[in-house]
């Protein structure tokens, strides 16, 4: 990985290049301060709040939170990010006003670092809200896996009939942190003919049978293997991070991208020096995932 103060370039350069191809792009190990900063003389976009759908899946209501980008243009049509929170979060904690992840995407935008997208926050846990509160993480791990089949037969058609959405699964992306991850990475394997694009940062175990946690709920795996459909359905970018300094999920996370390897899966998995499980980890996982994203269109 590379220091980020060598990146000049810009998603036109990328997209004049024929050749596009994410895992020849460079990578880097740190973030530049004013991206982590809000700039008033930037437009950083608009947050739509707590937008209601109904889950079939969940069999109830659920909430998410949507980032239009600058400039939104219900004459235009967009590619679109859905992003999964940790364990214990909401479809809020990442995409709200003055977040980390609207801070970061609103500089790379305006600076030509990223095209135009819709960034979903959705809401992992898919079950009967009311019976929520109470629940062990035991209980609620299997809800969480639920958000899989919602995301792709509740929340993205929502998504496509109340926003100008770029349908297809090279205009759709997938990212997750932490529990999170773990789910983005199955989902992108379960709905490969829907999601083209896979950002895995510190998933837990859970995503196929591991030797870590044996015993455990967080080890109940949710696919058997990693398996490509078709020619057709192979992911286009699968990046997965993790911190040297993560006290769970180093050994799950390099695992996956072992046995991707070991099936000729195309990916990108990255250890960073010097990184946690936290929001640092998750800024740098976006930073570097969102450059390479939708720059074919």
């Amino acid at each position: 990985m590379a220091s980020a103060a060598s990146n000049t370039g810009s998603t036109a350069d990328i997209i004049a290049d024929t050749l596009y191809d994410p895992y020849t792009m460079e990578s880097y190990d740190t973030v530049p301060e004013e991206f982590q900063e809000w700039h008033d003389d930037i437009d950083y976009g608009t947050v739509e709040a707590d937008v209601e759908y109904y889950s079939n899946t969940a069999g109830d209501y659920k909430y998410c939170n949507v980032l239009l980008p600058a400039g939104y243009d219900e004459s235009q049509e967009y590619p679109v990010l859905y992003m999964f929170h940790g364990f214990g979060g909401r479809y809020d904690s990442h995409v709200h006003e003055g977040s980390i992840l609207q801070t970061l995407y609103g500089k790379m935008l305006h600076d030509g670092l990223a095209v135009p997208m819709i960034i979903v926050g959705a809401d992992m846990y898919t079950g009967p809200l009311a019976e929520k509160d109470g629940m062990s993480d035991e209980e609620m791990r299997p809800y969480y896996d639920k958000g899989i089949d919602d995301l792709v037969q509740d929340l993205m058609p929502f998504i496509e009939s109340r926003y100008s959405v770029k349908e297809g699964r090279q205009y759709t992306a997938v990212t997750g942190v932490s529990q999170g991850g773990t789910d983005a990475l199955a989902a992108g394997f379960k709905w490969q003919a829907k999601i083209g694009y896979i950002g895995s940062f510190a998933p837990c175990t859970g995503v196929i049978p591991t030797p870590y946690y044996r015993g455990t709920f967080w080890n109940t795996p949710i696919l058997d293997d990693f398996v490509i459909e078709s020619p057709e359905t192979m992911p286009i970018y699968i990046y997965q991070l993790v911190g040297s300094e993560d006290p769970w999920c180093i050994d799950s996370t390099l695992y996956y991208g072992k046995v991707m390897d070991q099936k000729g899966i195309p990916n990108q998995t990255d250890l960073v020096e010097g990184y946690d499980h936290d929001n640092d980890l998750w800024r740098l996982g976006h930073y570097n995932f969102m450059q390479k994203i939708f720059l074919d269109q």
